[in-house]
């Protein structure tokens, strides 16, 4: 024992020490995107096509497969093909697809803001319960173009991919963290 402490001293400290780490974990506390909220049941999921009633058709066809790439990636679950062989289902449909000028120079566009809108849901095929569900869920991609039309390239593809990839990340921490 140090020199000047005394054993109720150092057993005070090691008590709130002890009262500090019950009451982060009572209360729920833990590492956003580490969580694991959807029931123990679940061991397979299915992502069918996602509808689409934009002209967008590259985000409906590359959104399922980006978030069954970061499920595998991130989580312990299985993605099928067969709605009708998995535990839990997610739909989704791209509702609305919009990009807009946002910063302009010399009376030209040079950044552009894409916001997709998608309706998503998650069942639980057993128990139809349903156990994510987010209508009206925004993500938003910004690309740069050029404003010199003889370097013009469109960078309208590999923001959409970006923005597919980025919606994916959101949903699976969304889904596991049931927000």
């Amino acid at each position: 024992m140090k020199p000047g402490k005394t054993r109720n001293s150092i057993h005070r400290r090691d008590a709130s020490l002890v009262v500090l780490l019950a009451s982060l974990t009572a209360c729920g506390y833990h590492v956003s995107g580490h969580g694991d909220m959807m029931p123990k049941t679940i061991q397979t999921i299915a992502i069918p096509a996602f509808s689409n009633r934009t002209s967008r058709y590259k985000l409906a066809r590359t959104l399922p497969t980006d978030i069954g790439r970061e499920l595998l990636a991130r989580t312990k679950y299985k993605i099928v093909a067969d709605p009708k062989q998995a535990d839990a289902v997610l739909t989704g449909s791209v509702h609305n697809f919009v990009a807009y000028p946002t910063i302009s120079a010399n009376g030209r566009s040079t950044v552009v803001e894409a916001v997709v809108t998608l309706n998503l849901t998650l069942i639980n095929r057993a128990t139809g319960e349903v156990l994510y569900n987010r209508a009206g869920a925004e993500f938003r991609e910004r690309y740069e173009i050029s404003t010199d039309p003889k370097a013009y390239f469109d960078e309208s593809g590999t923001a959409m991919e970006r923005l597919s990839k980025s919606v994916a990340r959101s949903v699976v921490s969304a889904i596991l963290e049931k927000f």
